[in-house]
């Protein structure tokens, strides 16, 4: 009789920044949920995405990359990531194939700590050779034994199906969590703000991507239109110049790019206005952590 019964639960994706985790989760919930540049600390956010079918519903979670925190930003992402471990039912640990074992030692002992099936997958191995991938899957071995190992790609979605499988294998039975409808457990307004801020990733040099915050003030949403104003918070007045651009051509970029993506993402027609404030010094500021929702759960 068991075959029949509802499966459910989380499977939180954890690992290094730059490794892969927004692509991969984006395969594996088929939508376009986390954003995925090629910049380090991409996510700031714990961000789920939900798989339904009739018989199970499996909630990915993908979180920010490990990472030493230098400021208060920093302390909240290592909350997120570490929140990861305590709540999975299933945890995918991606790292790729330049990674050693040793780095983040200490968020790895938590791992290696943990009482649920973890899965090492090991991304990118397009860029390497099968002597390599050896060696890798035996340091991996010997860091965390009880792991199950997948090497995978997740660019040319080499080995994701694979790994997919025994997710839903390992799933303990249990009823939906959420709406056999819900793709995420994250607003509308979230997307929005995840958007701009990937084009602001995409098209500023060095710390200015870091220093921004994306806050949407407006999202008005009739039957063939949505009308959104965001608000794009940086650090210092020079900050402020640079994201505007000469005669405001880099902010027009900006809103022209991320409300082409959002008429894709919400399948309908976008007025976007975006503007440009300064918070001195926001990422280091309690109020702004609560203000700008890092405040963990």
């Amino acid at each position: 009789m068991t075959g029949n019964k509802h499966r459910s639960g989380f499977v939180n994706i954890v690992g290094n920044p730059n490794v892969g985790k927004s692509t991969l989760m984006n395969l594996l919930v088929g939508e376009r949920i986390s954003i995925a540049t090629f910049k380090a600390q991409t996510t700031r956010h714990r961000i789920l995405g939900i798989v339904n079918t009739p018989e199970m519903q499996i909630c990915f979670s993908d979180t920010p990359g490990v990472l030493k925190p230098n400021y208060k930003l920093q302390e909240q992402m290592l909350q997120f990531s570490e929140s990861a471990l305590q709540d999975a039912d299933i945890l995918l640990y991606v790292t790729d194939m330049v990674e050693t074992p040793d780095k983040n030692a200490d968020f790895l002992q938590k791992v290696q700590r943990l009482n649920v099936p973890i899965l090492v997958l090991i991304n990118k191995i397009d860029l390497s050779n099968q002597q390599v991938l050896a060696s890798k899957v035996e340091a991996w071995h010997a860091v965390l034994p009880q792991a199950e190992i997948y090497p995978i790609s997740a660019l040319h979605r080499f080995g994701v199906d694979q790994v997919l499988k025994r997710i839903k294998e390992l799933l303990p039975e249990s009823p939906a969590y959420f709406d056999k409808d819900a793709l995420t457990d994250k607003p509308a307004r979230f997307f929005v703000t995840e958007i701009i801020r990937e084009k602001i990733l995409l098209y500023y040099d060095k710390e200015i991507p870091y220093s921004v915050e994306v806050v949407v003030e407006r999202f008005k949403e009739a039957e063939d239109i949505i009308r959104i104003e965001a608000v794009i918070y940086v650090e210092r007045e020079s900050q402020k110049g640079i994201i505007i651009g000469h005669q405001g051509v880099a902010l027009k970029r900006v809103s022209t790019e991320a409300r082409r993506d959002l008429e894709r993402f919400f399948g309908k027609k976008i007025f976007l206005q975006c503007f440009v404030k300064v918070d001195k010094d926001w990422r280091s500021s309690e109020r702004a952590m609560r203000q700008y929702g890092y405040d963990p759960e």
